[in-house]
């Protein structure tokens, strides 16, 4: 899961206010409200971030793994797929 919780942190460090993001940097609310609830943005709208906040990307989003278990089970590690099976896995 991505969160944006250290950007508030930066902006509030460096005196950038989510005002200014809109008004003066033109970023719009939508993408504002998109990073409150910790949803997709884009890669450019991250690196304006940075360049705006003069900043690394690790100051402004934080990656937290999910509890999922990405693990093969034994059996699916040493089963042969059919080859003209149609649900075969893909890593």
């Amino acid at each position: 899961m991505v969160t944006y919780e250290k950007l508030w942190e930066t902006m509030k460090a460096k005196n950038i206010t989510q005002y200014r993001l809109i008004k003066y940097y033109g970023i719009s609310a939508g993408q504002i409200g998109r990073l409150k609830k910790n949803m997709y943005v884009s890669t450019h709208t991250l690196d304006v971030l940075c360049n705006i906040l003069k900043c690394p990307v690790e100051d402004i989003m934080e990656i937290r793994l999910d509890d999922v278990d990405y693990e093969l089970k034994l059996s699916d590690e040493t089963a042969v797929p059919d080859e003209n099976s149609k649900n075969k896995r893909r890593l």
